[in-house]
């Protein structure tokens, strides 16, 4: 009887622990129902920290790690100088010209994904963009600007963004209709797809780690799941960053550009 015990606690695997928000101080063995009552707006937590050392990182390594501008660069500077001119590009092909206009914002939001999903690797790290509240604000200010861009650009002709021109006419109406709850439904899927695949796999890799807990010397097989799944989702960081800033950057278009 004391074996199944055993055996049962050692493959007790709670992969969603990982995403649960506390509080820096206080009691930890606490349960979730009495730290999610403890928490306020004001609260320090693991997301604050995380949140915290991405803006730090990024500050270290684009400002302080580049601020010698050497006109032969060094490892630093080169890396910053294939981000910026990868991004620039990317808004010139998608956005035209008038993008670059937002080059900063987009920049600083695809930095700060990029190494808060790069960051969310490390052992016994926390994922700030595995949490909705993060990659919901961060949907919903790109929402609100581009809305607010495109009014102020085109004013009412913003509008134009709703209305298939080229449709038939008695579709027009219908397809007006299904652009409006398409173009109010963006933020909703702008951060639930990055939250979600942050989410995935780092379970996926919690999961597999408690199975090479529990079977010890066994876990062969666990052990090469869980390497395959890391380098997997090290891609999967990088891929997330570049298609939340590729959706941001053609809201953006839709903004300065409306109309089909």
């Amino acid at each position: 009887m004391t074996e199944d015990v055993v055996k049962e606690s050692a493959f007790n695997i709670h992969p969603m622990d990982q995403f649960v928000t506390k509080p820096l101080f206080g009691d930890a063995d606490i349960n979730i129902n009495e730290v999610m009552a403890t928490l306020q707006w004001y609260t320090p937590t693991n997301v604050t920290l995380w949140s915290g050392l991405t803006v730090l990182v990024v500050a270290v390594l684009f400002i302080f790690g580049t601020r010698g501008r050497a006109i032969v660069p060094t490892r630093t500077q080169s890396v910053v100088e294939i981000i910026y001119g990868f991004l620039r590009s990317m808004i010139v092909d998608i956005a035209g010209e008038d993008g670059l206009k937002f080059f900063p914002y987009i920049m600083t939001l695809f930095l700060f994904i990029l190494f808060a999903n790069v960051l969310g690797l490390l052992p016994y790290s926390f994922t700030v963009t595995s949490q909705i509240a993060v990659t919901g604000v961060l949907a919903m200010a790109v929402f609100l600007a581009v809305t607010i861009i495109g009014f102020i650009r085109h004013g009412f002709g913003f509008l134009k963004l709703f209305w298939v021109a080229e449709a038939p006419l008695a579709l027009r109406p219908i397809l007006a209709f299904v652009e409006i709850i398409s173009y109010f439904v963006r933020p909703v899927s702008h951060s639930i797809r990055l939250a979600g695949n942050m989410m995935a796999g780092h379970a996926v890799i919690k999961v597999f780690a408690g199975f090479a807990g529990a079977l010890g010397v066994g876990a062969v097989v666990p052990i090469l799941a869980i390497t395959a799944v890391y380098g997997l989702e090290v891609l999967v960081v990088t891929i997330q960053a570049y298609v939340f800033t590729v959706l941001t950057i053609v809201y953006l278009k839709d903004a300065l550009h409306p109309g089909h």
